[in-house]
């Protein structure tokens, strides 16, 4: 009688249902190792808590899709690619985003296809290695120098040469990347990618610069990456 239940009223002779106790393992499987990788991914980072117990799900959603398709993998796919999409429609999506939609999707089609022992050690194996580079800080340590300096000036003072003297005196090296006028063409707001030549003077440079710009508005922000791929 609960076989018969959870049959598909389009199944035929030739189709292979799914036995309960089956189809709740895998999701379970799923669940747990959707929190494992939240867990990593979450790991001293600033996160989206909406975000972390999405991705928390999201293989079990995966897994849900690939085992109701009847072992079709690629419109499996199709079909879980395009829900997990649906979220960059209205906020962007990060590397790390982006890469955690991945291995939770590849979670997900792994425990779909009843390989259970497979996904563990996917989800070890990736989340592990995603809490390894957090915690080694690879590849970021030398970008803590590399900044973008906005800086506000009135318009009769001469932007190509004002401030050469102190990007000399405090920058390695520095590049004019944009000119922008502003309050009805009274100012311009010049914008720099500066690498300092010692960070823990940044204060000392900005000060200088606010004594040449008139007190002004001057920010200084961390320089955005170009390549927002893995």
């Amino acid at each position: 009688m609960l076989n018969t239940f959870f049959q598909g009223i389009f199944d035929s002779s030739i189709t292979s249902v799914i036995p309960v106790g089956q189809f709740l393992l895998c999701i379970a499987v799923s669940l747990v190792l959707g929190i494992i990788l939240a867990c990593a991914y979450s790991y001293k980072t600033r996160h989206n808590g909406s975000f972390v117990r999405t991705l928390a799900i999201l293989p079990a959603v995966v897994c849900v899709v690939i085992m109701m398709v009847n072992g079709n993998v690629g419109a499996g796919v199709a079909v879980a690619g395009a829900f997990s999409l649906v979220r960059f429609r209205s906020v962007p999506g990060s590397a790390k985003d982006i890469g955690a939609i991945f291995i939770a999707m590849g979670t997900g089609l792994i425990t779909g296809m009843g390989y259970l022992g497979y996904a563990a050690v996917f989800t070890a194996v990736l989340s592990l290695i995603m809490v390894a580079y957090v915690h080694m800080n690879l590849w970021d340590r030398h970008q803590i120098s590399e900044k973008q300096l906005i800086i506000t000036i009135p318009e009769d003072l001469d932007y190509t040469q004002v401030f050469d003297d102190l990007m000399a005196k405090y920058t390695e090296k520095n590049d004019l990347v944009k000119v922008k006028t502003t309050n009805m063409g009274s100012l311009f707001k010049l914008t720099y990618d500066v690498k300092l030549k010692d960070p823990s003077k940044e204060k000392e440079f900005i000060d200088e610069l606010r004594c040449r710009n008139g007190n002004l508005e001057i920010m200084m922000t961390n320089q955005e990456i170009g390549s927002q791929l893995l």
